[in-house]
């Protein structure tokens, strides 16, 4: 796949039509936040503090949190990232969105989580909040080469469950956050494949 350009980046998201979750009752949002870097364009994760009464604790992730009552995803997502990792998300260009993902802790949850896509302007540097362990930016090109793509081994109920993942350096990437990006990484090889047959 070619080096990924910001024009690529709107093909891919152009017109995105994200696919709700109506049947869950309970809604989240995420910032997926993008910025010119030294080896391109690379992309925000966040390493989550270690807290016992955060289910996800420890992991990595994209920022975001649960929606407030009767406030809209992409307010949420505006809130949390402010909240998380201190951007002005008001400041950034809007990308596009993905397709909404159901929450899982061992078994479904009752939460859809919605997707942003955000370029951030040149000057907002993104600093770890209380809530944050660390934050750690990526090149977009080398997660899209599958230099880092790995396999993750869950223990639960007695038995060991294989999941995709990415390994960065000591991280690991899974789960909900692998299948977010999974779905970015899809839209842009096809939109790289379209230009190819326009070319």
């Amino acid at each position: 796949m070619t080096r990924i350009t910001w024009d690529l980046l709107r093909e891919a998201l152009a017109g995105s039509d994200p696919q709700p979750l109506r049947h869950c009752a309970q809604h989240a949002a995420v910032a997926i936040l993008l910025r010119d870097g030294a080896a391109g364009v690379e992309v925000l994760f966040i390493h989550r503090a270690e807290n016992p009464l955060d289910p996800w604790s420890g992991h990595m992730a994209f920022p975001g949190g649960r929606s407030e009552e009767g406030e809209e995803p992409f307010l949420t997502a505006v809130r949390e990232a402010a909240e998380e990792v201190g951007v002005d998300l008001r400041e950034a260009e809007l990308m596009g969105a993905l397709d909404e993902l159901q929450a899982v802790r061992r078994i479904p949850l009752d939460l859809a989580i919605a997707p942003f896509v955000f370029r951030l302007p040149a000057g907002q540097e993104p600093r770890a909040g209380a809530e944050v362990g660390s934050v750690v930016w990526v090149s977009l090109d080398e997660l899209l080469s599958d230099r880092y793509l790995a396999t993750f081994d869950y223990a639960e109920g007695g038995s060991v469950l294989r999941f995709p993942c990415f390994r960065y350096e000591d991280k690991v990437i899974w789960g909900l956050t692998y299948r977010m990006f999974s779905d970015l990484a899809s839209r842009l090889r096809a939109a790289w494949v379209a230009a190819g047959r326009r070319a």
